[in-house]
């Protein structure tokens, strides 16, 4: 944590920028990027993405805690992405540190080092970051010189699998956190740093938003293998860490200055976040069970971003985006809204995957008016009506018909479909019948269409179970199950001559989804094995060229050698509801006796011996999931009664 003025390293690095793969991401000098005096702020962040800059850079939530902590005077932040391996061999061989993008200063000389985990197969990426930093390892070996590491994101409600590497953890919302983070940094600076490292962690984790795993011992039971307990060691250290929850989004109406990127990146386009939060209640998905309530933000401070957004990037995309962004209380004057204020220009709308039962015509329509009417995307989820009962995915069959039917009969050609495999209580059968709903979907486009250039594609992603919803005491199915369903499935879809040419097929194997498994629902045993992968050349295990199940198999085999579990024990085996999980001391609100009945409730569906359907509470009586009594808040929906007024007709 250094107080005097830092050098950038780029007259060291510039010279080899030639030598490696997109120089251009090493460079910075964005559109919107900020810069500022190092010896003018008093506490100093670097933010990382653990990915590659062409998927880190797009990322909303480190875009918004960039633009949150710059906006004070006192405070600096800058960004750091992953290197490519190649960049990473270049910096060990010239002694170059992992560095920011925007000013390249030193990572290691920052006081803060947030990380946002959206994905926990980024874990080995932050090994690289902090060792190129010349960042100890692990927590306990660091001093006072060395940034405190903070973990965010949704891979943060179990940090477990990571809690030797990191110093701290939040949970939920960052933007109000960040500051009071800073806040405490400054006073303990300005007090003479009383105490040293230690002390600033115990006044992040008496402040109750920040979890500090060194101040909570964890014990097993010999005999299970299970976690027996974990206890505060500190005395002032809270039995629980409650997540944090923003309550007014349109006080908060970020990204203002949105990064445009000089390289290419996964996402071109500006992005306005509609409402953060979703009640649906599908069991498997941890988004929406960890971010209730749902808040949305008002129809004019929509507009608002929107129209700030286009002018300060000269993006001619905007996505306008949430976990189900068609649920929006005012989604049709929305739409219509800004359809009609850039009537005529170059800017296009666009709503990421639709709920079946949400979408209508008319809101297509307007997405639709002023861009190229491109593919829609829909989420079944589950192959078979009884699996979507099973996962509360209250959606038929007949549904989807008709729904596709009014797409295809108003002049769209390709349907996009998103299944899970591997969901609770599955059958062969179950993943067999996405291919009849397939089939059936290309059949009623050609006959409402007229037309035989009807295009349906099948996306399906393994389901891993995750901590803080109904399905975290499931076990997970195996990856050859999963692969042999799977290929049981195209060979079905492919030896059908009048449909088989005009469904698309993606899928991932099993294996990567037996990794996230691990680290999804892992304690702190698993952080062995994450070092042993690191240590044995293991880098961006979320991109497929470079994962290696084999890798992690054998890493997880020595790492976990005489503590009696296994690599299945923690994926393939079902918990139990006495069982103590990782994640039992850090409160995202939910009840966990609710929890456990809605999976019993499952279960009862999956056997035929009920038919509970748990309604979204938007709309119908609360249903005691816990959350807003527990975190006093409270669902915010409109409608407003405002309308959406154009600044000017573009």
């Amino acid at each position: 944590m250094s107080v005097e003025s830092v050098a950038s390293v780029f007259p060291r690095l510039e010279p080899h920028l030639l030598s490696v793969s997109k120089p251009i991401q090493y460079v910075g000098g964005e559109l919107n990027m900020v810069t500022k005096e190092w010896d003018a702020a008093e506490v100093r962040w670097v933010l990382m993405y653990p990915d590659a800059y062409e998927v880190g850079l797009p990322n909303q939530g480190v875009q918004i805690l960039y633009e949150v902590l710059n906006e004070r005077e006192w405070i600096l932040a800058e960004r750091t992405y992953a290197v490519w391996p190649d960049m990473e061999k270049l910096l060990r061989e010239q002694q170059i540190p992992q560095f920011t993008v925007d000013s390249h200063r030193p990572v290691g000389a920052f006081d803060l080092f947030g990380v946002s985990f959206s994905t926990e197969l980024g874990y080995t990426n932050l090994l690289t970051a902090l060792d190129l930093a010349g960042i100890p390892l692990h927590a306990v070996d660091r001093t006072d010189d060395h940034p405190v590491v903070i973990a965010g994101g949704h891979a943060a409600f179990n940090p477990e699998p990571i809690a030797d590497f990191v110093d701290a953890a939040v949970l939920g919302d960052g933007e109000e956190v960040v500051l009071k983070i800073s806040e405490l940094v400054r006073e303990w600076k300005d007090e003479g740093r009383p105490g040293g490292r230690l002390e600033l962690l115990r006044r992040l984790a008496v402040s109750g938003s920040v979890y500090v795993p060194r101040f909570y011992d964890v014990s097993y039971d010999a005999g299970s293998g299970e976690i027996a307990a974990v206890v505060p060691n500190h005395p002032e250290a809270p039995d629980r860490v409650r997540k944090h929850t923003l309550m007014d989004l349109d006080q908060w109406p970020y990204p203002r200055n949105p990064l445009v990127p000089l390289a290419e990146t996964v996402h071109e386009r500006f992005s306005v976040e509609i409402f953060r939060g979703c009640t649906r209640g599908c069991r498997f998905c941890q988004a929406g069970m960890i971010t209730r309530p749902v808040r949305e933000r008002s129809i004019e401070t929509i507009g608002a971003m929107v129209e700030n957004g286009i002018r300060k990037t000269g993006f001619e995309e905007v996505g306008l985006l949430s976990l189900s962004s068609a649920d929006h209380t005012e989604i049709g004057d929305v739409a219509s809204g800004l359809a009609d204020r850039y009537d005529g220009s170059n800017v296009s709308l666009s709503l990421p995957s639709t709920r079946v039962d949400a979408f209508n015509i008319t809101l297509a329509n307007e997405f639709s008016r002023n861009g190229r009417r491109s593919g829609l995307t829909f989420a079944p989820e589950g192959g078979s009506e009884r699996m979507r009962k099973v996962i509360n995915k209250m959606v038929t069959e007949d549904d989807l018909i008709r729904t596709v039917a009014t797409a295809y009969s108003h002049g769209w050609r390709q349907v996009k479909l998103y299944f899970m495999c591997g969901l609770p209580t599955e059958t062969d059968e179950d993943v067999l019948q996405i291919a009849e709903l397939a089939k059936r979907v290309i059949a009623t486009g050609r006959e409402v269409s007229g037309r035989n250039d009807i295009r349906c594609t099948v996306s399906i992603g393994g389901f891993v179970p995750k901590p803080h919803t109904p399905f975290q005491w499931a076990a997970q199915l195996d990856s050859e199950t999963t692969d042999a369903r799977l290929q049981a499935l195209r060979d079905t879809v492919r030896a059908d001559r009048r449909y088989g040419k005009a469904i698309g097929f993606r899928y991932h194997d099993g294996q990567p989804g037996i990794i996230e498994g691990l680290l999804s629902r892992g304690d702190r045993r698993v952080g062995r094995i994450i070092e042993q992968v690191w240590r044995d050349g293991g880098r961006f295990d979320g991109w497929s060229e470079h994962f290696s199940f084999e890798r992690w198999a054998a890493s997880a085999a020595t790492a976990l050698e005489g503590t009696g579990v296994d690599l299945d024990w923690f994926t393939t085996r079902e918990r139990t509801y006495d069982e103590v999980l990782p994640w039992d001391h850090l409160d995202s609100g939910l009840d966990k006796d609710w929890l456990w009945a809605d999976w019993e409730d499952a279960l009862a569906v999956a056997s035929g011996e009920s038919d509970v359907e748990v309604e979204d509470c938007r709309w119908t009586p609360c249903y005691d999931c816990g959350v807003c009594p527990e975190m006093g808040t409270e669902i915010q929906v409109g409608p407003t009664g405002q309308k959406l007024l154009p600044l000017s007709v573009v």
